[in-house]
């Protein structure tokens, strides 16, 4: 945030319906919808909480970026016309990767008691809004590749992710024609990283947006 907020950018860094402050419960509705919920609020401007300062928002342009989870999010997003560009780093494309990342993570049968367990209620995930992500089509991004802009798209994946397969963005960029900048190792990236080391890159995408 402050890197971005250093180049002059405004920078919103949302909480997920149901995660950390946000109120109401995990996925309960995709969580690209949040992000859309987010865009219907800006022309109303932001008030900041501790002394009630408001500052008036009237972007000529918004880009989302997303990264892991969050890329699912930042790639649904740019189905919005709003919406002028997209980064997603190291992107869930298509959750049939779900029961393999599940794996990696807990020997825990049941994934949402593993959340629960570990995160309390950072996240208020029910059994039922977690199953919905097996359908192939709630919060799903390869459910709608015939849908996506590919000149909104960047996306960037180590060939290495150890969590989420490159495979994925691979197909989906062959599909969308979307951009994808490959990085022979470095693992699950940090969308920090990405960045900021490749900023110039990213910099010079938004540029083409029309405005």
């Amino acid at each position: 945030m402050e890197f971005l907020a250093g180049k002059g950018f405004w920078v919103i860094y949302p909480r997920y319906r149901g995660a950390w402050e946000s109120d109401g419960q995990f996925l309960e509705k995709s969580p690209h919808e949040d992000i859309l919920d987010i865009l219907d609020e800006l022309p109303k401007g932001i008030e900041e909480l501790a002394f009630g300062r408001r500052f008036p928002l009237s972007p000529d342009q918004i880009f989302v970026i997303g990264g892991s989870f969050g890329g699912a999010a930042a790639l649904l997003a740019s189905l919005d016309s709003r919406v002028n560009k997209v980064i997603a780093n190291c992107p869930v494309v298509d959750w049939s990767i779900l029961d393999r990342s599940e794996r990696l993570e807990t020997c825990k049968e049941n994934y949402a008691d593993y959340i629960r367990d570990g995160f309390g209620n950072a996240y208020r995930l029910s059994d039922s809004n977690w199953e919905k992500l097996r359908s192939g089509k709630f919060y799903n991004p390869w459910h709608h590749r015939k849908q996506f802009s590919a000149t909104k798209i960047m996306i960037f994946h180590a060939k290495d992710d150890p969590h989420v397969p490159y495979k994925g963005s691979q197909q989906f960029a062959e599909q969308t024609g979307a951009i994808l900048k490959f990085l022979k190792r470095g693992g699950h990236v940090r969308t920090e990283y990405i960045v900021e080391r490749y900023w110039a890159e990213i910099k010079k995408f938004f540029d083409s947006a029309p405005r």
